[in-house]
């Protein structure tokens, strides 16, 4: 809806030739909108979209602007549609599965937890004219977790929030992924922070009066 307002002669000829194109060579090509009005699908996109779905609308003439005929109005929503297969006048009434989004967040949650990304470091790491002093990969002082000079900045904070992220160092810090995630590695190294748990911050391992102690220590 908002490409046909913003030029509709234009979106209506690409539109209408991409459904041309993949007719042709077996392709099955989707168009969906929420805005059902004749400014957006015209007489001619409907003419080339001849199977089509409509779930709840508002009224009788949002429902004859997709399936030519009345009905869609008074759908239960929740899945319930009125579809009209190509070829044919008569309209026939299916009920889809209906997901809400809750559902769909545990599914995809349930996926990613199956295994952990693997990221390709070389590509996450900053140009070398933009690398930042410590930054791993950087040749000067500082490459190593002793010499970085934001080290101890990170152990502090993370055990200030009881969690431990890039993402956290990154914000806090204002520093670099590659950095930030090779302040994390030092830390699960020192003992200071768990293992990788996919994409959840990493557990501390350190209490919170835990850093204050060893200072005390040093004294």
């Amino acid at each position: 809806a908002d490409l046909m307002m913003l030029d509709s002669g234009n979106v209506e000829e690409s539109v209408t030739r991409l459904a041309q194109m993949a007719r042709a060579v077996g392709l099955h090509l989707v168009l969906a909108t929420q805005r059902p009005s004749v400014d957006v699908i015209t007489g001619l996109i409907k003419a080339n979209f001849p199977a089509r779905i409509s779930f709840r609308v508002a009224t009788k003439v949002d429902s004859r602007t997709i399936l030519d005929a009345n009905g869609a109005e008074a759908l239960l929503g929740r899945g319930d549609m009125l579809y009209l297969p190509s070829g044919s006048a008569r309209v026939h009434r299916l009920h889809a599965p209906f997901v809400t989004e809750k559902e769909i967040a545990a599914v995809v949650e349930f996926w990613r937890s199956q295994g952990t990304a693997e990221y390709q470091q070389a590509f996450l790491e900053a140009p070398r004219e933009e690398r930042e002093p410590g930054e791993p990969g950087d040749d000067g002082e500082g490459a190593e977790g002793e010499h970085d000079p934001l080290y101890q900045d990170a152990v502090k904070l993370v055990v200030e929030f009881g969690k431990a992220s890039t993402s956290l160092l990154q914000r806090r810090l204002r520093i670099g992924y590659g950095r930030a995630a090779h302040l994390i590695d030092l830390m699960e190294q020192d003992g200071i922070v768990g293992a990788a748990d996919g994409p959840k911050p990493r557990e501390v391992l350190k209490r919170p009066g835990w850093l204050s102690e060893v200072e005390e220590s040093m004294r």
